[in-house]
């Protein structure tokens, strides 16, 4: 049959490749080609999960250097506060890794920056509470007092070498024009002294932020990051948005940042955090492959966040995003028969090529005769049969019927497919015995 008309946006939906990012505006392509990763797993991530072991820092650190290690994943934050954090850091720092860097997180006081110092680490995270609700109700100060205070700390860094990070945490909700601005003018001046890059990073603590441009400061994210960009002309690669997901925007509130001008996402693997968490380096890596290629990124090391939590006890939802046992296995009829037509159907993406994971297909009743052919094809290879063979229709009456007996809800195991379908097709045993 010939059509006509037809069109894919092969340009933007490759199959082969995660989805691209065209934009037509010449600012969102400079914007878009120098943005990078962080992380805060070793840090935020423990802070709001459990503490790690030693051994489990160093396999979190290593996972990241295997999926960002050529330049995606810039830095990764560690604390200094106990002898087995400073243990640790000295481990950390001993590969000798490029990326992701390691860098100290410090609150804004001379002894914590001392740790900096004892530590030998070249740059740091300072955390530089920037909103009124945090001046006033935390620290009993005025902004006067502790912007001196911050300003102090600043400089000693500054003094010794040290690149500050300076985290205005509570951005936003804090005075954007009256008291970040005018701070962030200070602190250049600061670096421009000592002759050391000063960098901003922006954390929107509560998840409050909104990703886009007609919201005006101190909610909306490219307000904010326009905002200190043109009153500072602060270079896009110094600027670092760190999100939280209280409100289900964190992906969104990343994406806007980097699409206005803060060039380094702060993220964790599976976004673990502070209440509902952090924004999922697994996610913003999909995101970074669309906009900057695979060049520095290794997507097929996504699947090993998986297994590397799930051997520390933490539980993954099924349906999470990109790396999620759901992620890419259906169970409705109708996908099902969309997948025997063309996997593009009801894909994004080939995730075999893209993660090196398979899609899959899981069965109940409500599958249909089509998720049991394609599981027939996917997992014992029998793609000669159509769905008008009599064997599915018998394999989809045994299911239906086992349903009803009982109580049963979740899916069939492959184990009790295997069982099923030997009945009718007998040459199945030799394909279980050999996958067992």
């Amino acid at each position: 049959m010939e059509w006509n008309g037809e069109q894919y946006y092969r340009e933007i939906y490759p199959f082969t490749d995660v989805p691209r990012f065209i934009t037509g505006s010449r600012d969102l392509v400079e914007n878009l080609n120098k943005v990078y990763i962080t992380d805060t797993t070793l840090r935020d991530g423990q802070q709001g999960w459990r503490v790690f072991t030693p051994r489990e820092y160093e396999r979190i650190y290593e996972l990241l250097a295997e999926i960002g290690g050529r330049g995606a994943v810039d830095s990764t934050e560690v604390f200094l506060y106990t002898e087995k954090d400073r243990e640790i850091a000295k481990r950390l720092v001993g590969y000798g890794y490029r990326y992701p860097k390691v860098i100290a997180w410090i609150r804004a006081t001379l002894s914590d920056l001392q740790l900096v110092l004892d530590s030998r680490i070249d740059e740091a995270v300072i955390l530089m509470s920037i909103s009124d609700y945090h001046i006033r109700y935390k620290f009993n100060a005025t902004r006067e007092e502790v912007i001196r205070k911050y300003l102090e700390v600043a400089e000693r860094a500054l003094s010794h070498g040290i690149v500050p990070r300076c985290s205005l945490e509570d951005i936003t909700r804090a005075d954007v024009n009256g008291v970040v601005i005018p701070f962030i003018e200070k602190l250049l001046a600061l670096g421009e002294r000592y002759g050391i890059p000063i960098k901003i990073k922006l954390p929107d603590t509560l998840g409050l932020g909104l990703p886009f441009p007609e919201v005006e400061l101190p909610r909306g994210i490219p307000a904010i990051v326009q905002s200190i960009r043109r009153a500072t002309n602060l270079p896009q690669e110094y600027i670092e948005f760190h999100g939280h997901n209280d409100f289900g925007l964190v992906v969104a509130n990343h994406i806007s940042a980097w699409m206005y001008g803060a060039a380094a996402a702060n993220c964790t693997l599976l976004g673990i955090g502070e209440r509902a968490g952090n924004c999922p380096l697994e996610v913003m890596a999909i995101h970074y492959a669309g906009l900057r290629g695979h060049s520095n990124i290794n997507l097929k090391a996504l699947p090993n966040i998986v297994e590397l939590f799930e051997s520390m006890g933490h539980r993954l939802t099924e349906h999470y995003p990109i790396v999620g046992r759901n992620a890419f296995r259906t169970k409705a009829g109708i996908h099902a028969d969309g997948l025997l037509k063309n996997p593009e159907v009801y894909l994004p993406f080939d995730p075999m090529e893209v993660l090196g994971i398979p899609y899959s297909v899981a069965i109940t009743p409500y599958s249909g005769r089509s998720a049991i052919l394609l599981w027939l094809r996917n997992y014992l290879g029998l793609n000669h049969l159509s769905k008008d063979d009599p064997r599915i229709n018998y394999i989809y009456n045994d299911i239906v019927e086992l349903y009803n007996r009982g109580s049963r809800t979740d899916p069939l195991t492959d184990s009790e497919m295997f069982t099923i379908v030997s009945k009718y097709f007998p040459e199945v045993e030799k394909v279980r015995r050999g996958n067992s």
